[in-house]
């Protein structure tokens, strides 16, 4: 069961990097491109529901 908590744990951690990163990208507004192609707020919008809600189901499931 460690082993199972341990990368629960860290894929939670991974997804609230992700979730941290989009909210600093709403919060400063500094552009992206990803193949030259720009990513509006409105994605990294979406990044943040999905990326700090994963990590709250991977932090939950970790605890049990």
């Amino acid at each position: 069961m460690g082993t199972r908590k341990i990368v629960l744990s860290a894929a939670a951690l991974i997804f609230l990097l992700v979730a941290a990163a989009a909210l600093y990208r709403l919060l400063v507004g500094f552009p992206m491109a990803i193949g030259g192609v720009e990513i509006g707020q409105v994605g990294t919008f979406f990044a943040l529901v999905m990326g700090a809600g994963l990590s709250l189901m991977l932090f939950s499931e970790a605890r049990k």
